[in-house]
């Protein structure tokens, strides 16, 4: 996992040259993989979070996203990167998109540690990804099963 962040993180930077990106990280999944893009990357860059929820104590996502948390700094203008956990059913990734293209940033891009294809309801452009993954919930580095397994240091999978 980190030979991957550091790679992604160096690409990131490399797209963004000397600009100050604001990377928003959607909390609480985000959190760890964020502090580890973050210091891959390098370089100037603003940090800000946002916190949804869709999942419920649940292993599906019920699709009906709600803002929990709102970012506190003025994007306008700005260059966007959201950071999440992982990017499956895509309905959390397409509401956190046309939220903050409200605010009329120069750019919104995603960053995904893991990116569920398999479980894709609605397309949305994944611009970086560290790993492609099959259809199963999974859990560490920050993911959770209602508040449990996000110390794990590595990505594990939930059997039923």
């Amino acid at each position: 996992v980190a030979r991957r962040v550091a790679q992604v993180g160096q690409q990131i930077r490399a797209d963004y040259g000397d600009r100050t990106p604001v990377l928003v990280a959607n909390l609480k999944g985000a959190f760890i993989f964020l502090a580890d893009l973050c210091r891959a990357m390098g370089g100037p860059l603003s940090i800000d979070f946002m916190a949804t929820a869709s999942y419920a104590g649940s292993t599906k996502s019920s699709g009906a996203v709600r803002i929990v948390k709102d970012l506190k700094m003025d994007i306008e203008g700005r260059d966007i990167l959201i950071v999440e956990d992982i990017v499956d059913t895509g309905y959390t990734i397409r509401y956190l998109m046309e939220y903050l293209e409200l605010r009329k940033p120069d750019s919104v891009k995603i960053c995904t540690l893991l990116n569920k294809k398999e479980a894709r309801k609605i397309e949305v452009p994944v611009d970086y990804e560290c790993f492609t993954i099959p259809d199963r919930f999974v859990v560490g580095y920050g993911l959770d099963f209602d508040e449990k397994y996000r110390e794990l240091p590595y990505i594990g999978e939930i059997v039923s």
